[in-house]
């Protein structure tokens, strides 16, 4: 294998919009070895939202209707490395315009990855995906049988699935990142940890559903990311690695969290409301593989992670309290 890293290494990320795709893009971009596009479906976001400082080659495609162009932007570029991002990634509204979830997650990912299977260029394909796709899932690992409980779930295991058939039969250099949920500075604002934090400030009830009682495990963006490098390094082709850390917590517990950083009442500041449908009860996923290939684990501890959200808020209040602060969908 000829040594990419003794030249530059070429990286496309697709969903450089993203909370986390913005973030690799801001650790790729550390190192001069590295040259780095960005495709998102919207025009480059302000910087209030995007953890890289700019200097950035951008493209503005859509993944569902740009395929011909983006493939012809790849091969002129070759890049060596390509990370998706892209997905309808909010889980609630898909139960409303699930063909519209299937379409980004599913059918766009199927046509763009049986493409790709034929770009001798191509060293590795990172496909970013979701813990969702086991269900409720209690400490499970990479092997555990997928069984998606919403039909944003079930668009993701769908693709996976696909992409996995691509990497045994023609020996596609895939690798499946799932993580669980991320936080951090420049997160979607309606977010449960930048949500809180916003709330508080404006003196708003936060809404939990379910009482929020719901198991999660929060994980800082920037180990993910650090974790979805390691895995591009050392990472073997056709393999899932799971990225999270050791224990999961409540989501009432985070909130109550946030309130005692921010001298406020746990009890006065909430209000419980039913669950929402097929809301799963645990995700708390089992990443000993990562810490044993590839030597990765979490640096940020949980409390670090809330107060720099928590002062991002602060420093650039009047950006946020101007932004919309619910999620706002956008068909395909």
């Amino acid at each position: 294998m000829e040594n990419l890293f003794k030249m530059k290494r070429r990286f496309v990320i697709i969903g450089s919009n993203s909370f986390s795709g913005s973030t690799l893009i801001d650790l790729l971009q550390q190192d001069e070895g590295n040259e780095v596009v960005g495709i998102s479906r919207s025009k480059e976001k302000d910087r209030l939202f995007l953890a890289y400082k700019g200097g950035l080659q951008f493209h503005q495609m859509n993944l569902n209707t740009d395929l011909d162009k983006m493939l012809q932007l790849f091969d002129k570029y070759e890049p060596h490395y390509i990370v998706n991002f892209a997905s309808q990634s909010e889980v609630a509204p898909s139960w409303e315009y699930p063909e519209q979830w299937y379409q980004t997650n599913c059918m766009s990912i199927v046509r763009l990855s049986n493409e790709l299977k034929d770009r001798k260029y191509l060293k590795g394909y990172v496909h970013i995906s979701t813990p969702e796709v086991y269900g409720s899932c209690p400490k499970v690992t990479e092997s555990a049988p997928l069984n998606p409980s919403t039909p944003y779930a079930a668009s993701r295991a769908a693709a996976d699935m696909f992409l996995l058939c691509l990497a045994r039969n023609f020996d596609f250099p895939l690798t499946i990142i799932r993580s669980t949920n991320v936080y951090g500075a420049h997160q979607q604002l309606w977010k449960i940890i930048p949500r809180t934090v916003i709330y508080l400030k404006q003196g708003r009830k936060i809404e939990l559903h379910g009482g929020g009682d719901q198991i999660r495990s929060f994980i800082h963006i920037r180990d993910v990311a650090r974790g979805i490098l390691k895995a591009i390094e050392l990472g073997k082709p056709g393999s899932i690695y799971h990225l999270s850390p050791q224990n999961g917590c409540s989501i009432k517990w985070i909130v109550q969290r946030v309130c005692e950083l921010m001298g406020h009442d746990f009890d006065k500041a909430t209000v419980s409301f039913g669950k929402r449908a097929g809301q799963d009860a645990c995700y708390i996923i089992d990443s000993s593989k990562a810490r044993t290939e590839l030597g990765w684990h979490p640096q940020i501890p949980l409390d670090e992670g809330l107060k720099e959200v928590i002062q991002w808020v602060g420093e650039n209040w009047e950006g946020i309290s101007t932004a919309p602060l619910e999620y706002i969908h956008k068909a395909y």
